[in-house]
């Protein structure tokens, strides 16, 4: 019985070090933080309009879209890391159907350009 336990010692030890991290990740920020915040720390930030105010007032659309360019193209990203780390493995099918899509994805950021959706005015 104790052989068996005895396997199960290092993931009692590395859980015990996440826990240990882990707490101290979340304590720290409250021991070593600087406390004075000014009108410029509490406005709004990424929403562009304030988060207290009335639920039907107008906003600017052009948030909603740089996020969801953000979304796509790190997306695409994404999609990148797995496909670099098998390339070896994926041959010329998966190296030309990369670059299908990576060629679709730069025609789309090509015509968001020739469109103005960059464009913050």
């Amino acid at each position: 019985m104790t052989e068996l336990l005895g396997n199960y010692l290092p993931i009692a030890i590395f859980l015990g070090i996440a826990l240990v991290i882990g707490l101290a990740l979340l304590i720290a920020p409250f021991a070593v933080a600087y406390k004075a915040p000014d009108s410029e720390k509490l406005s709004a930030y990424e929403c562009g309009f304030n988060a207290f105010d009335d639920a039907r007032m107008k906003f600017d659309i052009r948030f909603y879209l740089v996020s969801i360019l953000f979304i796509i193209f790190d997306l695409e990203v994404a999609f990148l890391f797995p496909w670099a780390v098998s390339f070896s493995d994926v041959g010329w099918i998966g190296f030309w159907s990369m670059m299908a899509f990576l060629g679709v994805l730069t025609i789309g950021f090509i015509y968001e350009w020739k469109k103005g959706a960059l464009e913050w005015e």
